[in-house]
């Protein structure tokens, strides 16, 4: 692993004018940074190169700064939200995929795919707290909203891995359907929801007893079956919807948590990966991977109102109030 160190970014320093508007970070796979897009004006207005393949990102609970996986770099990047400077590199293990920023806001949990292992770091200290092993190509992560319990998928084996916080041991695994890769645990802690890319569903996991308990699949008019690739999952604030980007099929899907059924389809740009939602849940953002843009679905029509333009390979987002 690398050494922590601090180091300042080579690009020219663009300050962010629009610090208080609501503002959207996207990860560039391809084009090796992050754009900045105002939201209110739904305008890219910076590129800060931030190194190879950058692919998971999230914001600090205070909003300073952007916390960002650099795939082929093998470390997770901390970037001043303000000024867009690379304040420090992180020790994070072989090809970091996605993380999860704890709910104190003190630790990152890392999926790594070439160690197969769920990295923590401590942030304070800028070091690796701990490493537990995990199934084969990790990637999606998440932490239980009490505090307790990590879970990591496998797209390898095609499970998942419960991660006692206490012990900081594997307690349980899950079987899923091909390829899960991401996880978001329900507002109230009860379910996990899982995308399973290549098994083509969203799997719902009961908390308690660990078990799959339902799997909803996805049928879009016009669209083969083979196109219907869940990727990222998000709900909505109010904890009502749940928004899964469907990858290849170049759709979103809407689907009510209570009754977990599909109440629709939106059509947005190429190969969406990701998604972040606005704190009023009102918008969905979707990062467009092949189509190098953002589109902006009105939750209430249901309908695009926007596509802005980014930059090459649009991976994962994060977005401000």
């Amino acid at each position: 692993m690398k050494k922590f160190f601090a180091s300042l970014c080579t690009c020219a320093v663009i300050p962010v004018a629009a610090a208080h508007a609501a503002t959207a970070y996207i990860s560039n796979e391809r084009g090796n940074n992050i754009s900045v897009v105002d939201l209110d004006r739904g305008v890219e207005i910076a590129q800060w190169p931030v190194g190879a393949r950058p692919r998971g990102i999230t914001l600090s609970r205070d909003g300073r700064y952007i916390y960002v996986c650099v795939s082929n770099e093998h470390s997770v990047k901390i970037i001043d939200r303000a000024t867009g400077q690379i304040l420090k590199e992180l020790p994070s293990g072989e090809d970091p995929e996605q993380f999860f920023l704890s709910r104190d806001g003190a630790t990152l949990f890392v999926a790594n795919e070439n160690d197969a292992a769920l990295t923590a770091i401590d942030l304070a200290s800028g070091t690796v707290a701990f490493q537990v092993a995990v199934g084969g190509e990790p990637e999606g992560v998440t932490q239980s909203p009490d505090g307790r319990m990590v879970v990591v998928t496998s797209e390898e084996d095609n499970r998942l891995s419960w991660i006692d916080l206490s012990s900081r041991t594997e307690v349980a695994t899950t079987e899923t359907d091909m390829r899960p890769r991401h996880v978001e645990f329900t507002r109230d802690g009860k379910e996990l929801w899982v995308a399973a890319e290549i098994g083509g569903t969203v799997q719902i996991v009961e908390s308690a007893s660990k078990a799959v308990v339902q799997t909803l699949s996805f049928s879009i008019e016009g669209v083969p079956a083979y196109k219907i690739l869940p990727c990222g999952i998000a709900f909505t604030p109010d904890g009502k919807t749940a928004v899964v980007a469907l990858g290849r099929s170049d759709h979103i899907a809407l689907v009510d948590v209570a009754t977990r059924k599909v109440r629709g389809y939106v059509p947005v740009g190429r190969r969406v990966w990701h998604l972040a939602i606005s704190a009023d849940g009102q918008r969905v953002y979707t990062a467009n991977g092949l189509s190098d843009n953002v589109s902006v679905v009105d939750l209430a029509t249901e309908k695009v109102t926007q596509t802005i333009g980014i930059g090459a390979g649009p991976w994962g987002i994060a977005v401000t109030p």
